[in-house]
């Protein structure tokens, strides 16, 4: 009998199918916006009061836990209406986040609100990875 498929083969086929199905890692900057860690998002909080953060997650990773204060508006709802109704105006300042660097949500988001012509972007690459393991809080 013929065999069908060699070791070789049958690993190739893993190894591509594995890579496939990869978590997305997210870019190490985004254009027109400014990258911020945990620590800088909270000096920003406390040095702008006009900051609006947005939760760029799924409703289910939201429900988990998200960042206390913020606006959840998933990247795939990302739109100008949505933008102009938590967003008072184009520079007011804006801060994206997701789950972290392998999330691709919050730079979708942040990329999306430039197109729409915000100027006043801060992006949180870590997300809610970096934010848990500096031990600060969640809201549920």
């Amino acid at each position: 009998m013929k065999k069908l498929f060699s070791p070789l083969l049958l690993i190739a086929t893993l190894f591509a199918s594995a890579l496939l199905q990869a978590a997305p890692v997210q870019p190490m900057t985004i254009s027109g916006a400014t990258t911020v860690t945990a620590e800088q998002l909270l000096d920003l909080a406390g040095e702008k009061d006009d900051l609006v953060i947005i939760d760029a997650r799924s409703q289910a990773d939201y429900d988990k836990g998200h960042i206390p204060d913020v606006v959840w508006i998933k990247n795939t709802d990302i739109t100008a209406e949505n933008l102009a109704a938590n967003i008072p105006t184009k520079d007011t300042p804006v801060c994206f986040y997701c789950n972290g660097i392998t999330c691709d949500r919050s730079a979708d988001a942040a990329m999306k609100a430039k197109a729409e012509g915000y100027t006043n972007i801060y992006w949180f690459r870590g997300g809610v990875e970096e934010w848990k393991e500096k031990g600060f809080p969640l809201e549920m």
